[in-house]
This record gives C-alpha cells, structure tokens and sequence, in this order.
C-alpha cells in the first residue's frame, strides 16, 4: 500500500513539475503574441488611392484592426470554429474530453478540440506536431492568455495571423486577393469561404478547388443558420450564391518598372520596408501610365514596321511624363516589355541626347545677353579637339544657311549654327553654366552642343523642367507620402533650384513652339494645346528622342538599340519619337480635357515689330539693332 501511495505521489508531483514548468515558461511566448508584430505587406498606391503592387518579404499580409471587421465575420468564424468562444475561458473541457475519447477508440490523434484561442497560440509560437507535451503547453498558454487580453483581441490576432492559402496572411489580405473587396463588403458566401479556408488552406482554396470551396462554405452558412445566426432569406440566398473569384499574382503589380523605382527610393528611408506595413502614396496616374506604355509600345511597332530587317529584340525605348512644375512623375515606363528586360532605360541608361540637348547651349546664350533674333553663323569650320585631329561638323543634309537668327538656328537644329554660338560664348564659360546648372560630369568639349553629353530620360526631364517651369529645375520624384502601420506620416516635397529668370525661359519656350508648329518637331503638334519641344538624334542614329512639354505635361521619348548599333537613317527623333509625344498628349486630353492650354507668359517679356515681325524679347535679351549688314557686326557671331 505504501508503495502505491508513494508511486501516486510521485506521479502526481511528476504532473504538477511538468505544469508547472509550461506555466512558467509560458509568459515568454506570451509576450509575442501580446505584444503582436506580425510582418505586414507595404501597399504601394498611386495619386488616386488605386493600388499598384504589394511589397513583401515572405508572408503577404494585409492587417485588419477589430474595428474594420464586420460582425458576420466573426459570427460565422464562431459558428464553425469554436461556438462557444465568448464563454469558455481559453479551452473547452468538453470538446477535449470527446476528442480524447475518440482519440483512444481510434488509437490516433484524430480529434483537435482547439478554440481559437488555441489556434492563435499553436500559429504563432507553437507547431503543428500532435505531441501530448505541446497540447499541454498550448493549454496552459491559452488560459494564461485569456487573462492578458480580451476576446476582440485575440480575435484581432487570430484573424490576421492565419493563413488562408494562396499566398495570403490574414482575412483582408484574402478577401483583397481572392475577392478584390474590403472588408465590409463582402457577402455571407465570400464570408463563409474565407472563415472556412483555415481548417485546409490547400484543399479549399477557391483559385484551385473551387467545389470543395463551396462545399465547406455552404456549411459554414447552415452553421450560422441552425444557430439563428442568419435568417431564411439570407441563408437561401448564400447557399445559391457562387462569388467571382480572382486569380492573380500576389503582388498585382500593376506597374513594374514603377514598383521597382518606388520601392528603390522607400528603401533609403524605410530600412523594414518589406515588413513594416506603410502605404506608400505616389505621383503615378496608372491612366496616364497605361497611355505612356501604349504609346511606347505603338511606336516601337511603327519603327519595326518601316524596318523589316529590326532586331526586335534589341530595340528598345523609354518615355517619362512629369509635371514640370513640381516634379510630380506621372507615369514611367523604361522598356516595351518588362517581363523580357527589367533593365530601366528611363532610370538606369544614360545616351546621348543629340540636337535634343541644343536648348540648353542657347538658353546660356539669353542669359547671356543675346535675344532669339541675335544672328548667328551657320557656316563650316574645322576644330582642333586637342588629340592633334582636325574635327569638321557638319549639318544633317550637309548644308549651310550663312548667317541666320538663333530662333531659326534652333527650329531648323543647324548644328554648325549652335557649334559656332557656344565657341563664341567660349567652351569653357558654357561647360561652367551647364555644370551650375547641374548636368553631372559635363565634359570640356565642343561637342557638347551637339549631344555627346550622356543622361537618362527621367534625369533629362529634370533639366527640361526649366523651361516648362519658368527657369526653375525641379527634380523628379515619385513618392508624395509614406504613412507607417502607427499613423506616422512621411511628406516628400520637390527639389527645386532657381536656374533663370521666368521671362528669359519663356523665350526658350517660344523658340521651342517654332521648334514644334514648323520645324523639325512638326510630327508633334496636337491639335487644341501648345507644344514646345526639340527632337534629338545621336551620331549614325544610335538613339532618337524628343522632349515635349504643354504648360502643364513634360514628356521624354526615347528610342534606340539597346546594344547602341544605329538604326536607319530615317529613325531620327522627328520621326521615331515625336509621333508617340502627339499619339499620347492626344490621349491624355481625351482623359484630361481640363488642363492647361496655353502658355503664361510671364512680366519682362515684350513685343516689338521687328523686320517687319512680332517679337518677343526682355531687359537681359534685347532685340538686336536693325542697322547693320549681315556678317558686319552688331550681333553676328562666328
């Protein structure tokens, strides 16, 4: 007797040791689940609050605080979970005793007998193993914890750690991902699917099974109904309700090239950016970006249409539309196909601009001085580079005009013209200029005034902001605001830098309408709204752009090879790539009917007839005088 007393004993404090050991050890799991951090997927949207992608390291999760959950969301989680969730205090004796029962009958593991708080514990600090010391600590942390936090809590918790198959962390991430709604707007089918999901993710995600997902939704609702849950109405209607399901990738990256610069620049300031649950909110118009993609992609089939013998696979091209007033990017897309080539030539390329680059030689020429009438020589020179050769430019048809106006000069792209300007300016002074300006790495070379100068299409809209912007360089960016998963907010304002007065870069930009209404940019004119700009090409056609701007829309379109062989000699920016500024402004003012039309013209600027035609000038660029001879003085320059 005495030895069956002491072996009782024995056991006993055996089972009190062992209690007492999960007891103590609990508050350390506990602390994770009280103290809850889940990793949260950063939401990336656009100026109109419209998604464009997800960003997340390994768990996609969207988090739903108790407030935003409806009350027939946790009715039907309770009525086919744990019905008697708001009474127990953590474990259900009951339950526990049938499922061991069961257990022993049928010599397995057969029979959980979970609550969900018990759910909530075995997910986030336990495993899944069916092992009796894990169902004891799993127990002793569920009563632990039911005196830690309240019911809504744990349902909070609940709701948004469990995985609901298909890539998908808690219920609004599912019901975002499988249903494209909010919470809220979810019927008592969609419900009933998403609370049914936990038991089997695999077996009955709706993308894949969809039977077995409705066979399992369909008794979550007579569940909700044979508990007076739901009414007969709304009980029949579920039951014949089969909800649209959507399929898509987790990330529903609407725009990649743009994800991948959003999610670049986030980096620097957001080390958890992966994992910390902001929403960040960009400039991006995903309308405008969808008519920037088509138009690129338009114009990348007319060039492979003129030129059966293209490699289509080498050619490539990039557009950027901007506001140029404060920076804001409305759309970028840097190749015709980001799943062939992530490579971002709107960001990552850096090729020469070509005539594309001249507005900048002579807007230094009005500030320095001299007006759009001031004359200049477009006439052959030789050149001595500094290696000891001889370098001859040459206009493009291989002609000369003699002297003639800078306005002229610059609609008809006369490169001898421009060459000519900036060695009378002097080469060192313009390189200076251009350097303040903030052109980086700007080479002392003469060739610089015909775009040997190398730049990205998103850098170059900074430049060409100046003249859209009233002499003000603004540069681009992409994110407006960051607001972290604790409601701190991030603003993002422009870059700005005074480069000119307004009136001396309202002259640029009434050279560049020239430029566009009859000069070398005329494919770029849209009908209804003023367009300035200048086409550029590079040496043997390497690369084509045009650089467009309205008073209020900056587009850059780039096109070339991305191996940098040339194209066809009629693959000039006039031709590759002003067609696709006009197919896009078209567009966007059929989105956009209310923008800005017309230029203002700023104070400073005048009007003066002179030889016999209305033009424009200001205090720092004067009108030439009229009284003298072409190649005799005043404002010649050679």
């Amino acid at each position: 007797m005495r030895v069956l007393f002491g072996f009782l004993m024995m056991c006993i404090f055996a089972i009190c040791g062992i209690f007492m050991y999960f007891y103590n050890q609990a508050d350390d799991d506990l602390e994770q689940i009280i103290n809850y951090k889940p990793k949260l997927t950063t939401q990336i949207f656009d100026r109109n609050k419209e998604l464009i992608a997800n960003v997340f390291d390994k768990e996609n999760r969207v988090y739903a605080k108790y407030d935003e959950i409806p009350g027939k969301i946790i009715e039907a989680l309770v009525a086919i979970e744990d019905t008697d969730f708001f009474e127990h205090n953590g474990v259900n004796l009951e339950a526990i005793i049938r499922a061991l029962i069961k257990d022993i009958k049928t010599m397995s593991f057969a029979q959980g007998a979970s609550t969900l708080t018990q759910q909530l514990i075995k997910n986030t600090v336990l495993t899944n193993e069916k092992k009796i010391d894990r169902k004891i600590k799993e127990i002793f942390l569920s009563l632990k914890l039911e005196n830690k936090l309240t019911k809504e809590e744990i349902l909070e918790r609940y709701l948004n750690e469990v995985y609901f198959g298909h890539g998908y962390y808690g219920i609004k991430t599912a019901a975002l991902g499988y249903f494209k709604k909010e919470l809220n707007q979810l019927s008592i089918k969609e419900i009933a699917i998403l609370v049914g999901l936990p038991k089997a993710p695999s077996s009955y995600d709706p993308t894949k099974h969809l039977d077995l997902s409705l066979s399992r939704a369909n008794r979550v609702v007579e569940r909700m109904y044979e508990i007076g849950w739901i009414s007969k109405i709304e009980y029949d209607l579920a039951i014949k309700e089969e909800p649209t399901i959507f399929d898509e990738s987790l990330t529903q990256n609407k725009a990649p090239y743009i994800t991948d610069e959003v999610t670049k620049e986030a980096s620097k300031f957001l080390p958890d950016l992966k994992t910390g649950g902001y929403k960040i909110y960009t400039s991006v118009d995903l309308e405008i970006q969808k008519l920037a993609r088509d138009s690129l992609i338009w114009g990348y089939n007319e060039i492979l249409k003129r030129n059966k013998d293209a490699n289509a696979s080498i050619l490539n091209g990039a557009i950027t539309v901007t506001n140029p007033l404060n920076g804001d990017i409305l759309a970028l897309v840097g190749g015709v196909d980001y799943y062939k080539s992530n490579f971002n030539r709107a960001t990552q390329s850096n090729r020469q601009t070509g005539s594309s680059f001249k507005p900048f030689i002579y807007q230094i020429a009005l500030d320095s001085g001299l007006s759009p009438m001031s004359e200049v020589a477009d006439i052959p020179r030789e050149f001595d580079d500094g290696s000891d050769k001889i370098w001859s430019p040459k206009n493009y048809g291989k002609n000369y005009d003699g002297y003639i106006n800078m306005r002229t000069a610059l609609l008809k792209s006369r490169n001898l013209a421009t060459i000519n300007l900036m060695h009378s300016l002097g080469v060192e002074n313009v390189v200076n200029k251009l350097r303040e300006m903030g052109f980086k790495n700007m080479p002392y070379a003469l060739s610089v005034a015909l775009g040997s100068y190398g730049i990205s299409p998103l850098e170059y809209s900074k430049f060409y902001s100046i003249f859209a912007g009233g002499g003000v360089a603004t540069t681009p960016k992409f994110i407006i605001n960051a607001i972290s998963f604790y409601g701190k907010e991030i603003d993002f304002k422009p870059q700005q830098e005074v480069i000119t007065k307004p009136e001396q870069a309202y002259l640029m930009v009434d050279m560049m309408k020239d430029v566009v209404n009859k000069g070398t940019a005329t494919r770029a004119k849209v009908k209804g709204i003023e367009v300035a700009g200048k086409t550029g090409t590079s040496n043997n056609n390497i690369d084509a752009w045009f650089c467009g701007y309205t008073p209020e829309i900056l587009v850059i379109v780039w096109y070339g090879n991305d191996n940098h062989t040339p194209m066809r000699d009629v693959e000039v920016g006039g031709r590759s790539s002003a067609p696709v500024f006009q197919k896009f402004m078209q567009s966007y003012l059929e989105l956009y009917p209310q923008t800005k039309r017309r230029f203002t013209k700023p104070k400073g600027v005048y009007h003066k007839i002179y030889r016999g035609k209305d033009e424009i000038y200001t205090k720092t660029s004067p009108l030439p005088d009229t009284n003298y001879e072409h190649g005799t003085g005043g404002s010649l320059l050679f």
